[in-house]
Parts: structure tokens; C-alpha cells; sequence
């Protein structure tokens, strides 16, 4: 490799922009990491993350009892107080039999039963009725609807962590292909301001030349009106920085910064990457998103069990306390005794849908429908990274040859410019040949400088393709 050749390496591979005292400096890994911590869609996966973690809580609660305290307070209008007035005990005792006998035990207790049965049906026209109670529930048998609820939402849970995991590999891939980019133009201003530099040698020279009369006005002219095209292409590339730099800081989830720098290198090609693993076995294993519609496939297949469980019994124990108050007035209450007021019960509760207007089997039917489409999503997804890999694949290839082509021109461009400027200033070559010669070289600098980017790119991609990114 030609000296020339092995600097614009060097330069291609790492960039040190000059640095302000005040100025931030990131780099690649800094950027990366900054991004991760504040890319929105990342954060977004996390909140989901942490929502999924909660649903596999949520499923292991609905195999526990629940435990629900009620309390009920009712006012009734247009009843009047209730009171025990017994008023067949206090006729009895006030009158005598016919012929003159008092009334009897028999008759007394006879009296008092009515009474009793009177002043307990009164009861229930209280003004204020009041309740409170209790209620443990607790499923005993539910079709499995409740382990397959916990394993849905395990399956749930594993899709989200594996949707952060590609947010993650998305926003590093974006980084460091706008790192990449920013280099690339870097290297682009370096190179163009060294072109300048050659350019403005040749226009110092021609002046020298024309206040000699060894060259003519046209000559002048010439070299100044590329200087001034070379001018403007040097500012249209610096504006294009710029723009690179904040569409860099927004992928970071930063605020647009005219000072802050970014110092990295690229990939060096010669140093012989290992080429991704592409068999499509170990691609299925770490493609993220064939794992995520592995696990969505896995939800929609327990969700089908769900739904079929509608044809099945439900059973269900109930227990509970239930406290009673009832008064002609809010503020009147009886103590909670264990005999006279509380209520105590146990239920078990059999339910089974014997007609539901089809919905169940409507259901069943869309949940395989919902099943199918994601198998099918699933197969096309496979056949399409085969696809994106050979691609891929195909891009590195030519990345590779690319760069052994750009390498050549470099070198020859080279040695056709010191060979033209030499040979120009023993006035054995005409002036429009050095320019070409200049603008030669200049293109295939940059050239090589944009094949070494497309080969970093190129490699970024197959290696994502391949899910080892």
C-alpha cells in the first residue's frame, strides 16, 4: 500500500476533530450508551417490560381467594317506628275467660309465640336497615383457565423482554450508522480542505506564472473558478454535518449542541472481520423478532384453551359473615352477637353454559383464526430473512470489492497527479490536465473513503440480518 494509501487509512479509520476547550466530546461506545438510556422507544419497551412483569403477578393472584368486606346502609321512607308492643299477650291479660278463670300458661305462651312472630315480621319495616359483611371466594375448579392465564402471561412476559432486547439492537444499530456517517464526513471536510490546499499551491503558482508571462489570464481564471467550486462543495459538505450531527444527537435523545463533538473509529476491513454466522438454524435462534411471534404463536395457542374452557363447568366455594342492623333511627345500634345478628354461610357454586347464543364456539373460531395468521406471519418472516441475509450477504461482498477497486484508483490517481503537476510546471502539460488530475484524485479519496463506510455498513446490516447485532 502506497504512503498516500496507508494515511487515507488512517483517516478513514479514525477522525480526531479538533477540540474546543468548552467542547463535549462523545464517542462511539458513550454515544451508544447515551442513547440507550434515553431512546424513547427503549424506555417504552421497558414500561411494557415492567407491565408484563405485573400481569404474571395478576395471573398467580386469581389462584388465591379473594376477600370483599360490603357495608350497605338503607333508609326507607313512609314506615312508621317499630316497636314491641305485644299487644296479644297484653289483651290476654287483660281479660278472663268466660267463666271467670284466668287465662292459662298454655295461653300465655301461645300469646307470646304471636307476638314474637308479630314484632319479627314488623322488624323488616325499619327506617334503617344496615349491613356489613365479609366474603371469601375461592375458585376450586375453573377449566384451567387460571394456569393457562399465568402461562399466557409468562409468554407475555418473555415477548416483551425480547421486543426490549431488539428496541436495544435497533437504536445501537442507528447510532453507530450515524456515527458512521458523521465520520465519513469528517473525513470528506479533511480531504476536501486538503484538495484546497493543493489547489491553492497551483493558483499561487499560475500567479507567479502570469506576472512572469510564463502563463496566461485564462489559466488564472481557470484555477480560481475551481477553487471556487471546490470552495462551495467544502461549505455544502460542512452543512451536511451539521445536519448529520444533530440527526445523530436526536437518535442520542439529546438537544442540538453546535459545540459537541464525536471522536470514533470505523471497522478496518484489512483486519478480517469474522463473517456471520448465516446458517439458518442458529439465525432462527436469534432473530428477535421470529422470537416474539414464537411467543405471540405460544399465547394464541393457550388463549384457544381458554376459550374452549367455556364449554366447561366452573366451581366455586363461597364463605361468609354478614353482620345485620336494623333501627327506627341511624344512630341506634346493637352490639354484633355471634347468635342473635351475624349471619354465617358457605355456598358451592356449580356453573356450566349450556346455551350462549353460539359465542363460545365464535370465539374458539377466532382465536384459531388469530392462532393461523400468526403461524403464517411466523413462516413468511423465516423465508424473508433468508431473503435479507443473501442480500446482505451479496452487499459485503461487493462492499469488499469496492474497496480493492478504490484502493487502485487512489494509486493511480495519485501518481497521475505528481506525474501532471510535475510535468505542468516544466510547461510540458496543459493546465485543464492538472485540474482534471487534481479532481481525480480527489474523487477517488473520497471514494475510498465512502467505500470503507459501505463496507461498515454493509457488515452492520448482515450482521443484524443474521440476529447476531
Amino acid at each position: 500500500m502506497s504512503r498516500q494509501l496507508a494515511a487515507l487509512s488512517a483517516l478513514a479509520l479514525c477522525i480526531a476533530v479538533p477540540q474546543t476547550i468548552w467542547a463535549t466530546t462523545y464517542t462511539r461506545d458513550e454515544a451508544v450508551k447515551i442513547a440507550l438510556e434515553k431512546s424513547s422507544d427503549v424506555k417504552t419497551a421497558e414500561e411494557e417490560v415492567i407491565s408484563a412483569n405485573s400481569q404474571v403477578d395478576a395471573g398467580y393472584g386469581n389462584a388465591l381467594p379473594t376477600v370483599d368486606l360490603s357495608a350497605t346502609v338503607t333508609r326507607i321512607f313512609g314506615l312508621d317506628d317499630v316497636e314491641n308492643k305485644k299487644p296479644i299477650y297484653n289483651t290476654l291479660n287483660s281479660t278472663k275467660a268466660e267463666d271467670g278463670s284466668a287465662p292459662t300458661v298454655y295461653d300465655y305462651v301461645n300469646a307470646g309465640a304471636i307476638d314474637g312472630l308479630i314484632y319479627g315480621m314488623s322488624q323488616q319495616g325499619y327506617r334503617w336497615q344496615s349491613s356489613v359483611g365479609i366474603t371469601a371466594t375461592q375458585i376450586l375448579y375453573a377449566q384451567g383457565k387460571v394456569g393457562t392465564g399465568i402461562e399466557i402471561a409468562k409468554a407475555y412476559k418473555h415477548m416483551k423482554e425480547v421486543s426490549l432486547d431488539n428496541a436495544k439492537a435497533t437504536v445501537r444499530y442507528d447510532v453507530e450508522n450515524a456515527f458512521d456517517q458523521l465520520i465519513y464526513l469528517d473525513s470528506a471536510i479533511v480531504i476536501l480542505q486538503q484538495s484546497k490546499d493543493l489547489l491553492q499551491e497551483n493558483l499561487n503558482f499560475v500567479d507567479q506564472s502570469l506576472k512572469s508571462g510564463l502563463a496566461t489570464e485564462l489559466d488564472l481564471i481557470r484555477v480560481q473558478l475551481k477553487m471556487d467550486q471546490l470552495t462551495s462543495e467544502i461549505a455544502s459538505t460542512e452543512k451536511k454535518r451539521v445536519l448529520a450531527r444533530n440527526a445523530l444527537l436526536n437518535t442520542m435523545g439529546l438537544e442540538w449542541d453546535s459545540d459537541v463533538k464525536f471522536q470514533g473509529d470505523l471497522r478496518d476491513p484489512l483486519e478480517g472481520y469474522t463473517f456471520p454466522d448465516t446458517a439458518m438454524a442458529n439465525v432462527k435462534k436469534r432473530r428477535k423478532e421470529l422470537v416474539m411471534l414464537e411467543a405471540s404463536e405460544e399465547m394464541l395457542q393457550k388463549n384457544v384453551s381458554i376459550e374452549e374452557g367455556g364449554y366447561k363447568p366452573t366451581l366455586v366455594l363461597i364463605g361468609g359473615l354478614k353482620y345485620t342492623n336494623n333501627k327506627n333511627h341511624f344512630y341506634q345500634w346493637d352490639a354484633p352477637d355471634w347468635d342473635e345478628n351475624i349471619n354465617k354461610y358457605v355456598a358451592l357454586n356449580f356453573t356450566m353454559n349450556l346455551f350462549n347464543g353460539m359465542k363460545t364456539k365464535e370465539a374458539v373460531v377466532q382465536a384459531k383464526s388469530n392462532l393461523r395468521s400468526t403461524q403464517i406471519k411466523k413462516e413468511t418472516a423465516e423465508r424473508g430473512f433468508r431473503v435479507q441475509i443473501e442480500s446482505c450477504a451479496n452487499t459485503l461482498e461487493d462492499a469488499n470489492s469496492q474497496i480493492e477497486i478504490a484502493k487502485r484508483q487512489i494509486d493511480l490517481a495519485q501518481k497521475n497527479y505528481d506525474l501532471t503537476n510535475d510535468s505542468y510546471k516544466l510547461g510540458r502539460e496543459t493546465q485543464l490536465n492538472l485540474l482534471a488530475a487534481e479532481n481525480d484524485l480527489r474523487v477517488a479519496k473520497l471514494g475510498y473513503m465512502e467505500a470503507i463506510v459501505n463496507w461498515n455498513k454493509a457488515y452492520n446490516a448482515l450482521l443484524q440480518a443474521t440476529g447476531e447485532y
